[in-house]
């Protein structure tokens, strides 16, 4: 098989890939076989896993597998911190020696050398910045503060008391089981940052996931310079339309040319691919959050108007059943009349088609410019709620 089909199919996989873990849970792809590839990905097989675990040793390493999970993903812990370091680390060293020899050359200068561990530095600064922030923990101390900064909407946000904090839980709020304490502005727990994303750090995480963007896409650009400085100071161009009598074009060339980078510059090559997936992961995730900052909605948020949304459709539903039922059965308590056509029959429109949509009313959504202005400069930082807390101790 040529080495372009190979190419070719190698990126489609992994665009499958990609596109199943990201997106496999839409409704649009349910029934479909991305949204299987998702659910294998995501829980089959680790279940996979321990059902071959168990059949092959047991119930005790089972258990053993689970106490890791448990420390893992249910209490705090630097594993996954650790793990992004190393991978910074370790890409940026591989960069560094496959390719700073090449820096300067024919496309970059030796400027690259410093803004690439600048880039990197800056990279793990709102990685630190994100990992020890406090994210907003509610305390008995700002607890009236909060709930005076974010009103109850007594839709999705009900007046009531956190069961294990034993305080008055503000609207957007939630209890972290892993942290063990209620977050303001909750959005989600991150264990790359071992801490909670909330109202105070929800910032520094947006800036880290667009900096680790950019950073990969910086990342692949560069080393495609390297690639083609090589090309150039190397002529290889020229010594395959020359020497080896190829023709001058693209759909010609780029199959040989292709190939010799595969075989003089492959670390290159891989590294691209990584990164070039990477900052697919990365746009698709900050995209999402940019879009829930833009609606001044949270993770947590999104999935508790989900559910009311459908709680509230269900009921809406019923309701435009029981009125359909009671209309039917005054129909047959009243004068007969002449049964319809079968097309008028067949055309009439469902009663729960005339529900009519449920709105989502978000109390919080007060335009896209005071919304950013909220993650940027967050209500506990700033003079009135500070204020107001002094006032109150």
């Amino acid at each position: 098989m040529d080495v372009q089909w190979l190419l070719i199919i190698h990126g489609l996989l992994t665009l499958l890939v990609v596109v199943s873990f990201l997106c496999g849970q839409w409704p649009i792809f349910e029934g479909t076989p991305i949204q299987r590839i998702h659910y294998f990905l995501t829980f089959g097989a680790y279940d996979y896993f321990l059902r071959f675990v168990g059949s092959v040793f047991g119930e005790k390493a089972i258990n053993a597998i689970l106490s890791v999970e448990y420390f893992c993903c249910d209490r705090p812990n630097p594993v996954l911190q650790i793990i992004y370091l190393a991978i910074i680390g370790i890409t940026y060293y591989f960069v560094a020696k496959s390719s700073f020899s090449y820096i300067p050359g024919y496309y970059l200068s030796g400027f690259h050398r410093y803004t690439s561990l600048l880039g990197v530095g800056i990279g793990v600064f709102f990685f630190l910045l994100t990992s020890f922030t406090d994210p907003g923990t509610v305390k008995a101390e700002n607890v009236s503060q909060y709930q005076s900064a974010y009103p109850y909407d007594n839709i999705i946000y009900t007046e009531k008391e956190c069961s294990t904090c034993k305080i008055p839980k503000p609207a957007r709020s939630k209890h972290c089981s892993i942290c063990n304490c209620c977050v303001a502005r909750f959005d989600h727990h991150c264990g790359w940052m071992n801490n909670c994303i909330g109202e105070r750090n929800t910032r520094y995480f947006m800036a880290f996931l667009l900096w680790h963007l950019f950073l990969c896409l910086y990342g692949i650009v560069a080393l495609g310079f390297v690639l083609a400085g090589r090309l150039k100071e190397l002529r290889v161009v020229y010594i395959l339309t020359v020497y080896y009598g190829i023709e001058n074009s693209f759909r010609k060339l780029a199959p040989h040319v292709v190939q010799w980078l595969l075989g003089s510059y492959n670390t290159q090559i891989l590294l691209m691919v990584f990164l070039a997936v990477v900052s697919l992961l990365l746009a698709g995730f900050f995209g999402y959050h940019a879009n829930l900052c833009r609606t001044n909605t949270t993770t947590n948020e999104t999935v508790k108007w989900q559910d009311h949304m459908n709680w509230q459709r269900k009921v809406n539903e019923a309701r435009a059943s029981a009125a359909a039922l009671k209309a039917s059965i005054n129909g047959m308590s009243s004068e007969r009349k002449p049964p319809d056509s079968k097309w008028k029959t067949f055309f009439r429109r469902s009663p729960l088609e005339d529900t009519g949509a449920v709105v989502k009313n978000n109390i919080y959504d007060r335009g896209i410019l005071h919304n950013v202005w909220e993650v940027i400069s967050p209500p506990s930082t700033r003079r009135l709620f500070l204020r107001t807390k002094s006032k109150s101790s």
